[in-house]
This record gives C-alpha cells, structure tokens and sequence, in this order.
C-alpha cells in the first residue's frame, strides 16, 4: 500500500453529523477520508468546509484536522467568531484529546513526547523531528489498554503541529494504525487511519462560557 495520492481522492458519502449549533458556532463530527478544506483541483472540492457551508451558509473556518483524522470539528458562524476562537487556538487556549490505536504495547502507561517537527520538504506532506530547525511540539499519552499487538491510548497534544500525533508516536516506535505516511508492513493494513479526535474544549465567543464537545470514536 502506497501513501494516498489527490488521484485516489474518494470521499465519503456521511451525512453532515451536526453535534451542535447556534447562532456563533456550529460543531460536527468529521469523518476520516474527507478533506477539512479544498485542495487544488476540481476533484479536491468536496471537502467538509463545502458541506457544512451547504447548511450553514455563514459557516467560516476555524482549525483543521488532517484527512485521514476523525472527529470534532468546530466552525465559526460570524467574523466575530472566527477571530474568538482563532486566537483561543493561537494562544493553546483549547484542550483537545484523540483516540488512537497504535502498534505494539506501549509503555510507561502515560508520559510526554517533547520532540520539534518540520516539514520533511522531499516527502511532504510527511513531517519528521528536527531539533535544530524544528518548530516545538509537545504530547500527553495515556494508555487506555494494551495488548503485544497494540494499544489504545488518548493523546493531548498542547500543541498544533501538522501530522504531530502521527509523528510522536512514530517516534516512540508505536505508529498509529492504518496510517498510511508513517505506518509500515502490518501497522499499515487497515481500512483508515486509527485516529479521532474525541473531545475539544473551548470558551464559546458570545460571553466566554466554557464548552466541551464529544464524539465517540467508530473504532
């Protein structure tokens, strides 16, 4: 198995799943194989930006989660919003935790992975660990179970590097499953990248409240 090319392009057909909406946001659960925004080139338009702004004509975007991710998403409904929650991304003001599968026990059953990242321009969209020119880049784990097979664990990222979490984990010879940029060999036979975003946590841009928005993970 090859990493995916824009020729192989072939999105899913869910339906938009709305996990909440109001007259600043809209929240909804992306599933893995559909782009957040539009590529280059006509057969890279469909894209979950197109599809929310199809119910919600306002909707403009906030952060991104990488093709293959699932999860939580949240979009803005005003310029207002934008600016709110784009600065609480900007200053790491969220909280965010994902679900992933990976290769091999992984131990301790919780710990940090403190390595930079740049991009690895040969390969890119690929990333790799730079200490010298590397941009910092910082994990939580925590193994939720484990077997010699693999593990499940939540990762916290506390910061929002391209690919991090697959990096990170590649990093700590446990790669995500069905990852098909940093897995190898039986790591990489899987029907989609085992990784989704779960929870996101963020003060709503109409006064401040905080909020925090789940979607269960389909693996």
């Amino acid at each position: 198995m090859t990493p995916p090319t824009d020729a192989a392009y072939d999105p899913p057909t869910d339906p938009l799943s709305v996990i909440h909406a109001d007259h600043e946001i809209v929240v909804v659960d992306k599933p893995s194989g559909l782009l957040s925004v539009p590529g280059k080139g006509e057969h890279l338009s469909d894209c979950l930006m197109a599809r929310v702004q199809e119910a919600f004509p306002t909707a403009l975007l906030v952060h991104r989660l990488d093709r293959d991710t699932s999860g939580v998403m949240v979009f803005a409904l005003s310029p207002h919003a934008q600016r709110h929650l784009g600065l609480q991304f900007e200053k790491r003001q969220t909280k965010k935790t994902y679900v992933a599968r990976v290769w091999g026990r992984l131990e301790p059953a919780r710990g940090t992975v403190d390595l930079p990242l740049i991009v690895d321009w040969p390969n890119r969209p690929r990333q790799m660990v730079d200490h010298e020119n590397g941009r910092a880049a910082v994990t939580d784990w925590r193994v939720v179970r484990a077997s010699d097979a693999e593990s499940r664990v939540r990762l916290m990222p506390k910061t929002g590097r391209s690919h991090q979490l697959r990096v990170h984990m590649l990093a700590l010879g446990h790669p995500i499953l069905g990852d098909p940029f940093y897995a190898e060999g039986a790591a990489r036979d899987f029907p989609r990248l085992m990784l989704h975003s779960e929870t996101l946590q963020l003060r709503h841009p109409d006064g401040g409240k905080g909020m925090r928005f789940t979607a269960k993970a389909p693996f």
